[in-house]
This record gives structure tokens, sequence and C-alpha cells, in this order.
């Protein structure tokens, strides 16, 4: 015989337990440190012309020795020749292009304090440099080191925090944190004041002024609820 009764449907309990872990939210934190810009990363170099070729490359290489034995004596940073160059000077004759000189030209870069970098490019204007194509400023490796733990202790922060005020809002509780992961971090330097300046037209005494550099992270949490 058969007989009515109630019947029961029964979750199995590791299904249950799957649906809750799914129950994630996903946050991003940012964190921003500002550090002094002690350092400035410069590049400098020598443009010549001449009639010849060999005249031309002659100078250029007696201008840049000489600004080269100065960066030396100043004991500059991760200095070496960025670029060398010989070029044909043409004008229009008669309807027609003809070479009428040469241009020559060494560039090299280092780095140097921020604080000493107006005065020596003083001097390196006086001993032959003729062009100054960048300065760029930046905190030491120390300094952007401890920024860069500062940023994501902020980032970190920032994204459980955002975690609690949404689940607060909706009446729930963060749990655990099931995922994290730690995006790139990013060093921001200042504006560069200078590009490709003539040298030469510098009269007066080169204020140099590194500002601050930004160190930014961000970090992207998975919380459990």
């Amino acid at each position: 015989m058969l007989t009515s009764g109630a019947i029961a449907v029964m979750i199995p309990a590791p299904l249950m337990a799957q649906e809750q872990s799914q129950r994630t939210l996903t946050v991003q934190g940012q964190g921003s440190v500002f550090i002094p810009a002690t350092i400035a990363q410069v590049s400098l170099g020598v443009e010549v012309e001449a009639e010849t070729a060999e005249a031309a490359q002659q100078q250029a290489a007696r201008q840049s020795s000489a600004v080269v034995e100065l960066l030396r004596s100043r004991n500059v940073e991760k200095l070496q020749t960025t670029g060398v160059r010989l070029n044909p000077i043409y004008n229009r004759r008669d309807g027609q292009q003809v070479i009428t000189g040469y241009r020559a030209s060494n560039s090299v870069s280092f780095q140097i304090a921020t604080d000493s970098a107006g005065e020596l490019l003083d001097t390196a204007v006086s001993r032959g440099a003729t062009r100054i194509m960048g300065i760029n400023f930046i905190g030491s490796d120390e300094a952007i080191a401890q920024a860069r733990d500062r940023a994501l202790q902020e980032a970190t922060l920032d994204a459980r925090s955002q975690a609690d005020v949404v689940l607060g809002t909706l009446n729930l509780q963060r749990r655990d944190i099931v995922g994290i992961n730690v995006n790139q971090t990013s060093h921001s330097a200042p504006p560069v004041p200078y590009q490709r300046m003539e040298a030469m037209t510098m009269d007066a005494s080169t204020p140099i002024e590194g500002g601050e550099q930004q160190v930014s992270a961000s970090v992207t949490l998975e919380v459990r609820y």
C-alpha cells in the first residue's frame, strides 16, 4: 500500500558550503605617497657646425671631452654617452640641394643631487656644452622603496575600508580575505622644465627646483561575506 507523507529535500552540506563561499566582494584600493625629488637626471650635449666633416667632428670631440672631464671631476653618477652623430648640412643653390657644411653632436646623461644641478649646468656651458636636452627629477632608491611600502599599506587599508562600507550598508559582515592582488606600483616624476634648450643663451645662473615625486600603489582584495 502507498501512504502519503511529507517529502523533505535535503541540500548536501558540500553544496551549501560552496554557495556560501561564492559570496564575495571585489574592491580595489589606492595609495599615494609624495617624496622629495633629490636627484636630477640630466641629458646635455655639444653640437657644432663646420665646413668639413673632420673639422666638425674634431671640434665636437674637444668640447665633449672638456664637458665629460668636468662631470667626472664632480663625481656625477651613471655617466654615459647617449649619442654621437655627424650629419651633412644641405642648402639649395641654383635649384639643387648641395652640402654646405657638417653638423656634429655628442650627448651624455648623468645623475647629480638636485641642489647641485644648477651650478653644474652653468659650468658645463662654459666648458662647451651647447644643449640641455632634458632634466628629470626623482627620489633616491631608498626613499622610493620606503614610499612604495607606505603606498601599499594605504592601498590595502583603502580597499578594506571600501569593503566594510559596502557590506555595512547592506547589513552584511566581512568574513575572510580570500584573494589579494598587488598591482604594479608607479613612480611619477615632476614635469621636465627644459626640452632641447639652447644652453648658450642662458646668461643668468640656472635655478633648479626638484619638487616632489609621487609613488602610487593599487591593491585588489576579494572579500568573503
